[in-house]
């Protein structure tokens, strides 16, 4: 797998990617996530002009096209990632956590102290997954105010209907493996 930054004629094939993704919510009575349009390509480009979009795509040059993509940016002193999304051909192949690891170097080499997200609590590969590589959810008296103004954004747009956390992933040193849960 390569991980690189996304260019601009790609931003279309993320909102693909987006879409594939969020049919996988019919099955969990979340249709309106699965309705949702994904991120605008204003949005996607704002993200890649700011080096803050990558994509993973087969190493062996067979297909350069995107499986997956992360858009981050700086909240408070972390690096928040704003979404990060496989498309279901390419699930399990761990895919999403080389990109979080990518998101991770970048936030280190940064100075960031942190990888945060938000996410739905009871989808499996939300938030269950993330714990497992690391992350964990953050009570609300631990939520800095960037991270206070992105949640109270969700809600606006419906998002709480579905119980949500806001987690982290505290960045250990170069070359330190972060504790997984087994």
């Amino acid at each position: 797998m390569l991980i690189r930054p996304a260019t601009t004629a790609e931003l279309s094939a993320l909102q693909d990617i987006e879409r594939a993704a969020g049919e996988l919510f019919r099955a969990l009575d979340m249709a309106p996530i699965a309705d949702d349009e994904p991120p605008g390509i204003e949005t996607l480009e704002s993200f890649r002009r700011a080096g803050r979009a990558w994509v993973a795509t087969e190493a062996d040059g067979s297909d350069l096209a995107p499986l997956a993509y992360l858009i981050s940016e700086p909240v408070d002193t972390a690096e928040h990632i704003e979404q990060i999304t496989v498309h279901p051909r390419a699930a399990r192949r761990r895919i999403g956590q080389a990109l979080i690891e990518h998101a991770a170097d970048r936030a280190r080499e940064e100075g960031r102290e942190a990888l945060t997200l938000t996410t739905f609590a009871d989808v499996p590969w939300n938030a269950p997954y993330y714990a497992r590589i690391g992350f964990r959810v953050l009570g609300e008296t631990e939520l800095t105010p960037g991270l206070r103004k992105i949640r109270a954004h969700e809600a606006e747009l419906g998002l709480d209907r579905w119980p949500r956390v806001t987690m982290r992933r505290d960045l250990t040193p170069a070359g330190t493996p972060p504790r997984t849960a087994p």
